[in-house]
């Protein structure tokens, strides 16, 4: 049983690094079809804040599924590790879709085979994460541990900040109604998509966080899906706002990309 688990997280970790390169370059060409992207032909929709109830839930509840089952899972240490994750999709999952309900009227659905796509996402993710922190992290008696998790979780917290701040403006925009605007303010004078800034920057904490190669492949897939759909965002800013759109902005790292 030990070496079918070991054999299940080792090629699901090799999945999670083989599907970022192809991931990368479709959506340097092809961006998933909501939010500024809809376009019709991806078949039937659901309300975006139900979309991201059911697709960010598998990070909550598998996680909280097989987290008993490490042998690690009564270590505090272990248990404080985790903590972070869930925090983190807790308010993707339940906090996100609410601010989506209340705050904004959507004009288009989110596609449910999207959803389906993000939701297979996070059963492997969550299943590599929750599985590294509860069971094969080894060194929770090594005297690294406390700084690698407090320097990581600075950054973590950092970049969580900025994603919820980011979040909070463009809802409110959405909440003044009439269409589409140009976000100023903070992050936004230096990035058009300062959550995908945040997000970025969280996922860096979580690496550093749990020393891990699941933590790093994370990240690594965070920036294949985020990045090139920073840039497409950042493009149609251009072309929809034309001249009364900061040319000074980067898509998604402040004076980089």
């Amino acid at each position: 049983m030990a070496l079918l688990d070991q054999n299940l997280f080792h090629y699901s970790l090799l999945s999670l690094y083989l599907i970022g390169p192809p991931t990368f370059i479709s959506l340097k060409f092809l961006q998933a079809p909501y939010g500024k992207h809809h376009r019709p032909g991806w078949g039937p929709t659901i309300s975006p804040p139900l979309a991201w109830l059911l697709m960010e839930s598998p990070a909550l509840w598998l996680t909280l599924l097989l987290f008993p089952f490490g042998q690690h899972s009564t270590n505090p240490k272990a248990l404080i590790l985790m903590s972070p994750y869930l925090l983190h999709y807790f308010h993707r999952t339940c906090i996100y879709p609410l601010r989506i309900y209340r705050n904004s009227k959507p004009t288009s659905g989110f596609p449910v085979s999207v959803a389906v796509m993000a939701f297979g996402f996070n059963l492997l993710n969550a299943y590599l994460q929750a599985r590294w922190v509860s069971h094969y992290k080894s060194d929770y008696d090594g005297g690294l541990f406390w700084w690698k998790f407090f320097g990581g979780l600075v950054v973590f917290v950092w970049g969580m900040r900025i994603n919820m701040w980011a979040d909070r403006v463009l809802l409110g925009l959405k909440r003044e109604g009439g269409g589409y605007k140009v976000p100023r303010g903070g992050w936004f004078e230096l990035v058009s998509c300062p959550n995908y800034f945040g997000e970025i920057v969280e996922w860096i904490g979580w690496a550093l966080m749990t020393w891990s190669w699941s933590g790093f492949g994370f990240l690594l897939y965070t920036c294949a899906n985020l990045v090139p759909r920073a840039r497409a965002n950042h493009r149609w800013y251009l072309e929809k706002f034309k001249e009364d759109y900061p040319r000074s902005r980067r898509a998604v790292i402040p004076f980089l990309c």
